[in-house]
């Protein structure tokens, strides 16, 4: 579906739109990236209540994000992590190459290290958990427009920005999945079809690709192809 569009402020064409280059009494100008229209409008109204941001569009996919970043050049992308068809991993690296001076503050019902390292690797600023407090998202949106970084003090573990882009996502291991994940990913790398899967686990098709896309995403991985390349890495055996 086309992006939806939000506020009257059309994008500014200036040589240097950094937060810091912006007059002080002009609000932030935000992006909101959500396929869920619940939870966005609820960020729109937290976020527009206050006087110094201002919502100035909406994307329901990382595509429409990407686009509406070139376009209206915001001060700083609200970017949920999990996004139909390009993720937010994804979205994040384009909109750093298409508009490269705008600040990205990821959001994400996931805690896991392996997850906040892809967001940051791909170059979000920031990361912020959605059962995080309303005051604390304001804070985490003005702390990364800026120009600061932002972790979720939530997170179980919060190491150094720099040690999180230090190593691969794939080197944390299947520790990052859940055991249910971690049950379906390895039934995956064997060649079992999800019908064969779904009866095995008695679990419905929907559930099960549910697990299946929660695990290739939290292990980086795009494809079955990829899944299985990385369960001969780890020295997955045909029975464990």
């Amino acid at each position: 579906m086309p992006p939806a569009q939000v506020g009257s402020a059309p994008p500014e064409a200036i040589a240097d739109d950094t937060p810091q280059a912006r007059s002080l009494s002009k609000p932030l100008r935000l992006l909101l990236v959500d396929d869920h229209p619940v939870l966005r409008a609820g960020l729109r109204a937290i976020l527009s209540a206050q006087p110094d941001l201002d919502v100035v569009a909406e994307a329901d996919s990382g595509e429409s994000a990407v686009v509406l970043a070139r376009e209206f050049r915001p001060d700083l992308v609200l970017l949920d992590f999990s996004l139909p068809g390009m993720t937010g991993a994804e979205a994040a690296r384009a909109i750093r190459v298409e508009a490269p001076l705008v600040r990205i503050l990821a959001i994400s019902v996931h805690d896991e290290l392996a997850i906040v390292r892809r967001l940051l690797e791909s170059g979000a600023d920031g990361y912020i958990l959605k059962r995080s407090g309303c005051d604390e998202l304001v804070h985490a949106v003005r702390t990364v427009a800026a120009g600061g970084s932002y972790l979720d003090p939530k997170l179980p573990r919060r190491p150094a920005r720099a040690s999180l882009r230090a190593s691969p996502v794939h080197d944390l291991g299947v520790e990052v999945l859940s055991a249910r994940e971690a049950e379906v990913a390895r039934l995956l790398a064997r060649g079992l079809t999800m019908k064969e899967i779904a009866q095995q686990l008695a679990l419905s098709p929907r559930t099960l690709e549910s697990y299946r896309a929660r695990a290739m995403e939290k292990l980086g991985l795009k494809s079955r192809a990829d899944l299985i390349r990385y369960a001969i890495k780890r020295g997955w055996s045909g029975t464990d």
